[in-house]
């Protein structure tokens, strides 16, 4: 009897949706009138980016948002704004992507790394820890894959430490924690419009506050000159006085075409992130209860977006992981592995950062010694996301069957 043909799944892990055709005319229009730069607009026009600035604040429920060229130089440009400077050390998650410690160290400051749990989110006893002993002012927290701690417990630590808390949710635009939104708990928070992220402009990214001084330097930072009274939402032109005269330009604008782009992805992004997290569960579904394999559990106060999906495979040898990986490719699924010695595309241990000091964290090496990791676009049906999850499941039990 002829055993029956595996399954191979045929589609792309890098294919996103196509720009919606109203974004598509919006950006042409741009194109036409030429006016491009943020700042060159004629009487009475307020731009794109003002006008998505302004949304953009509204839809996360801050007082002001500043659109910028990318979600790395928002990092970079919220540490600024909060007065952090060479030779200062900033704590940060162990596991997040290498633009958040990258950020840090352009800066000339160093990074302090924070333990992960094997719920992926910041370890907080370590965090509260390593904010006594390293007389860190400022936490880069990193929501990474989009997963977010107890954001309650953490601001407590954070205030009782007196760390100034900055969000990067590049991973959760549209997640929440009881109700309040990624990027809402500390004083800046900071989001990516690249390709791969929630909303897509190519590269692009937002910093927003409630703190007109962060802000205003923030918005001087960006390279306004002195057209800061063109902006919608930042803060009152007073605001900007002082810091007018001693702070730097350090150009990172985003442009009236990206803008244009993202103001109606920015109309139906809470359509895009309930689809994301269908498939997520439908991923999760399919892995439930299968021997060997840890499902990462997702807290009742979570409101998250499943633009990815991560499982563990704890205490695996290196080479049954990197044979479920293989034999996953194999038959068209692309999972990445965190706890490679070797930088592999996006995935990289904190260890392989060696701008930053040695550090050791001996929890978050078994926890990425075991981290998978898989893209979830939206170009995914919902049954591709069941076929992935039964071919995941056949090569995870065969591998664990021969002894991982």
């Amino acid at each position: 009897m002829d055993q029956a043909v595996p399954e191979v799944f045929t589609g792309s892990f890098t294919q996103q949706e196509p720009i919606p055709e109203e974004a598509i005319e919006a950006a042409v229009a741009v194109m036409r009138h030429g006016r491009l730069h943020r700042y060159n607009t004629v009487p009475g026009e307020a731009g794109e980016v003002a006008l998505l600035e302004e949304e953009f604040a509204a839809a996360m429920g801050a007082k002001y948002c500043l659109a910028v060229a990318s979600g790395g130089y928002a990092l970079g440009c919220a540490l600024r704004a909060v007065g952090v400077a060479a030779g200062d050390r900033v704590l940060t998650n162990g596991f997040t992507l290498a633009p958040v410690p990258g950020a840090i160290a352009a800066l000339g400051a160093v990074p302090v790394f924070v333990e992960v749990t094997e719920d992926l989110v910041i370890d907080l006893d370590d965090l509260a820890a390593k904010a006594e002993a390293s007389g860190a002012r400022v936490l880069m927290l990193s929501h990474m894959r989009g997963h977010l701690c107890d954001m309650d417990r953490l601001m407590a630590i954070c205030d009782t430490a007196g760390v100034t808390v900055i969000e990067d949710c590049a991973h959760t635009m549209g997640a929440a924690w009881r109700g309040v939104a990624s990027g809402r708990h500390g004083r800046l928070g900071c989001y990516s419009t690249q390709t791969y992220k929630h909303m897509n402009s190519g590269e692009g990214g937002f910093i927003v506050s409630d703190d007109a001084e962060a802000m205003a330097r923030a918005v001087l930072l960006s390279g306004s000159y002195m057209l800061y009274p063109r902006h919608r939402a930042a803060p009152p032109v007073e605001a900007f006085e002082a810091a007018k005269w001693v702070t730097p330009n350090v150009s990172g604008r985003m442009d009236n075409l990206r803008a244009a782009i993202l103001r109606p992805q920015l109309a139906r992004l809470s359509e895009q992130c309930a689809a994301w997290t269908a498939r997520y569960r439908v991923v999760e579904e399919g892995l439930r209860d299968l021997p060997g394999l840890t499902l990462i559990a997702r807290p009742e106060a979570e409101d998250f977006v499943g633009s990815s999906f991560q499982f563990l495979l704890p205490d695996w040898a290196p080479e049954a992981v990197q044979e479920v990986v293989r034999r996953c490719a194999a038959r068209g699924v692309e999972v990445k592995w965190f706890g490679a010695e070797a930088p592999v595309a996006f995935t990289s241990r904190y260890d392989s950062w060696r701008y930053a000091p040695a550090q050791s964290l001996p929890r978050t090496d078994r926890v990425l010694a075991g981290l998978l990791d898989m893209r979830l676009p939206l170009t995914f049906s919902l049954e591709d996301c069941a076929v992935l999850a039964r071919i995941i499941r056949a090569e995870v039990s065969a591998v664990y069957q021969r002894g991982a």
